[in-house]
């Protein structure tokens, strides 16, 4: 009972932060392995229970997702495209092939989340003169001028993709960051937009899983997760669309920080 409590809470804290910040799973994923689960059957449990969140949060955040259909339809596809393919990479690489990058990548992430601002503000000053200030538009109509400002968003949508399929870390940190660099976007709409892309990798990543490996999954942990993180995502969607951009960016850097510690020092 009390491990069932525990992954319970788990699931919910993972929940909400996923849903203001994201890197839940480096809350749920070091809970299944201190109670006795392998690897691979935690990691997979844990991907598929944190779909109800993501679901719980996304529609919290449903208002900042209104009018980015044109974005919607670029990026959806790559994240579905990326969340296969690093859910098979998963079940076919060495466990420890590519969770020896994830540090390098929390840290890329974390340092365009800090700098993010002031390279919108230098670029939309270079690009059109009109004063610095980030914009609710669409966030791939918020993109630099030019094609290729559009393509290295969907290709860096597609390869966190591959990422969050495989482990998920700090992935909403990650596209967090890709999106606040490449785009002039607000952060609210940025967190929208990061919350329904992460759902989606969790959600193709977790159909993957069942179609290609059942016997990986451990349904009492799905359940419990599943539940907490629910719960989690309906009080990170009401506390994150209340915080300022700088609290958000804070707290961005924060769990992005203790992330990286645990992943470093105590993983």
């Amino acid at each position: 009972m009390l491990q069932a409590l525990a992954i319970l809470a788990a699931g919910f804290w993972a929940g909400m932060i996923n849903v203001v910040v994201g890197s839940g799973t480096l809350v749920t994923f070091p809970v299944l392995l201190l109670f006795g689960y392998s690897p691979l059957v935690a990691n997979v449990s844990n991907n598929i229970g944190l779909v109800g969140g993501g679901i719980t949060g996304t529609l919290g955040y449903r208002s900042e997702l209104a009018g980015r259909a044109a974005t919607l339809k670029r990026l959806l596809p790559a994240s579905a495209l990326g969340g296969i393919s690093g859910a098979l990479l998963l079940l076919v690489l060495p466990a420890g092939a590519f969770q020896a990058i994830v540090p390098v990548l929390i840290v890329v992430g974390l340092v365009m989340v800090v700098w993010g601002p002031a390279i919108q503000r230098a670029a939309r000053r270079r690009r059109t003169g009109l004063p610095a200030v980030a914009t609710t538009a669409d966030p791939l109509e918020a993109a630099g001028p030019g094609p290729h400002y559009r393509a290295a968003i969907v290709a860096g949508v597609y390869v966190l993709g591959i990422y969050g399929g495989y482990f998920g870390a700090a992935q909403g940190v990650l596209l967090v960051g890709l999106l606040s660099v490449l785009t002039t976007a607000t952060l609210q709409s940025i967190t929208g937009l990061k919350n329904l892309l992460t759902t989606v990798v969790n959600a193709v990543a977790a159909i993957t899983f069942m179609a290609v490996s059942w016997h990986s999954v451990n349904w009492t942990v799905v359940l419990l997760i599943s539940v907490g993180s629910a719960l989690g995502g309906v009080a990170g969607a009401r506390v994150g669309r209340r915080l300022s951009p700088l609290l958000l960016r804070t707290i961005i850097v924060i769990v992005g920080l203790a992330a990286l510690v645990r992943l470093l020092f105590f993983s």
